[in-house]
């Protein structure tokens, strides 16, 4: 009976968690590669995660023991329908629809079921082992569940994403759920004759099989269950938070997904596992220092660019704040008569914490605010669980409630500063912030994040010019300045419009196509900078998707094909795959060029770029612009493709533009297949 109690919860709990990043993964480029979808996700795996645990709840209180096996293995048949888990392209978006909503409800669609019965599991089995073991421990089983969930995420990206295609994982995530299905099925019946034989014995009945209650121990209060849904939802905030300050400014990948979800899972492993895990005389002071750590005025991140430090600073605080919510939160655990009430509002916490940044967030918040809000709230729960301990544990929870509340609001006012416009959606926050300067006039810059996306000045004698990642220097400055020399109108596509810069260089008799899926990025490139304006070419601007729309479009027939689409720091991998440059390719003219913008302060693309240019047979040529004097001048590097042999061999590049050999081995991305843990710096 161990043994299966053991392995089903072990197993349950390992798929829970393997199936977040590979169907994240899946749907990821159908949404623009935005981090955004990740949070969106973490939505959804909560809110089931509660639904699952108020069935288990139900079942434990309301239905006696045949009827509960029956319905459980009634829908685990049932949840074999969905089988394999692969997204049907009906949920593909057009560009028009609320990216939220559609993907919440692909995800009910395609993994609702299976993944509501996983999360079902693990108070299920507790409650069927607590009523067979008057003696045992079921919240080890719990710790056991959350081992088996930090194995899957902390895996995933190291022994199976850089080997394995996303179809395939699909299919062998299917096979394991077919196995767990039919061991939980086995684990219920059986556990079901032993409770019969057991009450039997004993000549009483299923109810009777609890285990004594322990002393000064009764039904929860409403404070007690508040206090278990509090510290539920403060983890499960600073996780969302966390995670999305690493992603938005990093990549939207599963390898920094997990980090911040791995050590949350850990920290739950070790407070639930042993009490000896959790001391609070040593936990309140380090959690305090990790909040505080967190908190500094870092600019979003700022560490020497190294992503190493840049993540370690927020996942080691992010450690100490969770060791100290979810080892109060093993204090305060019940006995086990009322474990599926205690998982019940545990989950109801974390549902709560992962709607308010996930889903409230982006409606209330114009910026990304809820990082130093959820210090601050972490700070002041630190406070209210140590306000009765001695002094000198109350001055070690008021020391981080001051820094942070001070820091949080030094970080609002600077961003805040000098901004002319604040927006925020789905796709991320976009800030046009305006600075006088003495020498060409006043400027504005489009910022994204930490990254800028585009700079211009407000002055008539310069508002034309190209500025930032785009001067006349810059790779793809270059390249469009030397078409403009050879002849006639030229027709160039743009994946990401900014501020529109790149319009700065169209002549009369030419077309620039922009390819945009944020529509507040089209409202300021059209009302808070002129570049688009002012272009002598012909302005088209597509909203949605590039490979999307690209692939529902008719050949553009493009000389130049821009791919420039960023989300912050982030790169979109779904743009720098096999089948995109194919795409790419059907767009562009004979001789065309694609034009690939890989300035990162943590990537290194352009092994990737070089090997997907071997593998379509093009020339690839890199130019670094490590210009940075004067005013909006920004150090760039861009990788130009091209099958001609003479648009970037003329004098115009000098020696600028050289062939570039694939420097090491790399795989080759694909849509099914990319890994960007080899292109890390």
């Amino acid at each position: 009976m161990m043994f299966l109690y053991s392995t089903s919860v072990f197993l349950s709990a390992f798929l829970l968690f393997l199936i977040q990043p590979v169907i994240s993964k899946e749907i990821l480029p159908w949404f623009g590669g935005s981090a955004a979808v990740w949070t969106t996700c973490l939505v959804f795996f909560q809110t089931t995660l509660l639904a699952g645990y108020i069935y288990a709840d139900f079942c434990v209180r309301r239905l006696e023991p045949r009827r509960q096996v029956i319905l459980h293995t009634a829908l685990l048949v049932a949840s074999l329908a969905v089988l394999p888990i692969i997204p049907s392209t009906y949920w593909k978006p057009n560009g028009l629809e609320n990216p939220s909503w559609l993907i919440l409800g692909l995800l009910a669609a395609s993994i609702g079921l299976p993944f509501f019965l996983l999360s079902t599991t693990s108070p299920l089995v507790q409650t069927w082992f607590a009523r067979a073991n008057s003696e045992g421990n079921p919240y080890r089983l719990f710790a056991l569940s959350n081992l088996a969930s930090m194995l899957a995420l902390v895996g995933y990206p190291f022994l199976l994403e850089p080997w394995s295609p996303t179809h395939i994982q699909a299919l062998g995530w299917s096979a394991g759920y077919l196995l767990f299905a039919c061991l939980c099925s086995v684990t219920a019946w059986v556990s079901l004759a032993r409770f019969k034989r057991k009450a039997a014995d004993a000549a009483c009945e299923w109810n009777d099989l609890l285990p004594k209650p322990i002393a000064d121990s009764g039904r929860p209060t409403i404070a007690r269950q508040l206090l278990w849904c509090t510290l539920a939802a403060t983890g499960s905030i600073l996780l969302l938070a966390v995670t999305t300050q690493i992603m938005r400014n990093v990549a939207a990948v599963p390898l920094l997904w997990i980090a911040p979800l791995a050590v949350y899972l850990l920290t739950f492993i070790l407070t639930f596992d042993s009490t000896g895990w959790y001391r609070r005389s040593i936990m309140v002071p380090l959690a305090g220092i990790g909040i505080v750590l967190m908190s500094l005025p870092l600019q979003g991140m700022g560490l020497g660019g190294k992503i190493s430090w840049e993540v370690s600073v927020f996942v080691v605080g992010l450690f100490f704040a969770c060791m100290f919510t979810h080892g109060e939160l093993a204090l305060a655990k019940p006995e086990p008569r009322f474990l599926t009430r205690f998982y019940l509002m545990v989950s109801l916490g974390g549902a709560a914490g992962s709607a308010l940044v996930g889903l409230a967030a982006p409606i209330f918040l114009t910026a990304y605010f809820e990082f130093p809000i959820a210090l601050v709230l972490t700070a002041a729960l630190i406070w209210w669980q140590v306000r009765s301990q001695a002094g000198i544990f109350r001055a070690m929870a008021v020391g981080p409630i001051l820094v942070t509340v001070v820091m949080a609001t030094a970080t609002v006012k600077s961003h805040l500063a000098d901004a002319v416009t604040i927006t925020r959606n789905f796709y991320g926050e976009l800030r046009v912030v305006q600075v006088a300067d003495a020498t060409n006039g006043p400027y504005r810059t489009l910022v994204n994040g930490t990254t800028i996306h585009g700079a211009q000045f407000l002055s008539s004698a310069f508002r034309r010019r190209a500025t930032t990642y785009y001067t006349s220097t810059s790779g793809v400055g270059r390249l469009l300045d030397a078409l403009d020399h050879r002849g006639p109108a030229l027709r160039v596509g743009i994946i990401g419009l900014g501020a529109g810069t790149l319009a700065a260089y169209g002549r009369s008799g030419d077309t620039y196509r922009f390819y945009e899926i944020d529509p507040a990025s089209i409202h300021v490139a059209n009302t808070d900078f002129t570049f688009l304006q002012d272009s002598r070419a012909r302005i088209e601007i597509a909203q949605g998707d590039a490979r999307l729309i690209l692939e529902q479009e008719a050949p553009q027939q493009f000389d130049v094909l821009v791919v420039d689409a960023f989300s912050s720091d982030a790169i979109p991998v779904h743009l720098l795959t096999f089948e995109a440059v194919a795409l790419y390719r059907r767009h562009l003219r004979n001789g065309g060029v694609i034009a690939f913008h890989l300035s990162n302060r943590f990537l290194d693309l352009g092994s990737e770029v070089a090997a997907l240019a071997l593998a379509h047979k093009l020339r690839a040529f890199p130019i670094h612009d490590a210009r940075s004097e004067g005013k909006l001048v920004v150090p760039s590097d861009w990788v130009l493709l091209t099958d001609a042999q003479t648009v970037i061999d003329g004098s115009e590049f000098g020696h600028s533009a050289q062939k570039v050999e694939v420097p090491r081995i790399v795989s080759l991305w694909t849509d099914d297949f990319n890994n960007l843990y080899q292109v890390l710096k």
